[in-house]
């Protein structure tokens, strides 16, 4: 499926299931786009920020996650994420997955058939492998890791000689990702 505009759908699931209170004089009160391609693990996302002094808000849709699955996913990743825009700007509480949340998505899971909204997606997340190994320099054990982590330590060897404590002399170095390694 190509990309399709999300601002038609914002504004229909506003009126239909926010009373259109994500809106003011017919402007989003949150930005809605889709993602540049990195956002990979997760079907959507809602974040506030400030820039500069001013209050910024977005709902970021994953490209690379819903880009080829039915139109229901868009709609119901979007509309899930429009909750936490809800709970903030309009309610004024920042509280995750909790019981106003879940009260709004069963609500709204109740007054259709369409899609249902979830806490956790079931959507297939492609695969990546590791850019890099992780060795410990104590032990000499090799971790695949996607990214560099700073002052990651060897559990092993953090247990074992040091009383589960973080130790320097345990922190990982990183090598590029070979398979023969």
């Amino acid at each position: 499926m190509p990309l399709i505009p999300l601002l038609p759908i914002f504004h229909r699931l506003n009126r239909q299931y926010f009373d259109g209170l994500l809106s003011k004089d017919l402007k989003p009160l949150v930005a809605v786009r889709w993602s540049d391609g990195r956002l990979r693990n997760t079907a959507g996302l809602y974040r506030r920020s400030k820039k500069g002094r001013q209050q910024y808000s977005e709902i970021v849709l994953s490209t690379p996650l819903l880009i080829n699955l039915p139109y229901s996913a868009v709609e119901s990743t979007l509309c899930h994420e429009m909750i936490h825009a809800w709970t903030d700007l309009v309610l004024g509480i920042q509280e995750g997955h909790g019981p106003i949340f879940k009260e709004k998505m069963t609500f709204i899971n109740s007054l259709q058939e369409n899609f249902q909204i979830t806490i956790r997606h079931q959507y297939p997340v492609p695969n990546r492998s590791p850019k890099w190994w992780a060795i410990c320099p104590s032990c000499g054990l090799r971790f695949p890791y996607k990214r560099i982590v700073k002052g990651a330590a060897c559990k092993q060897c953090c247990d074992t000689n040091h009383d589960g404590k973080w130790n320097p002399s345990c922190v990982l170095g990183y090598e590029p990702f070979l398979k023969e390694a």
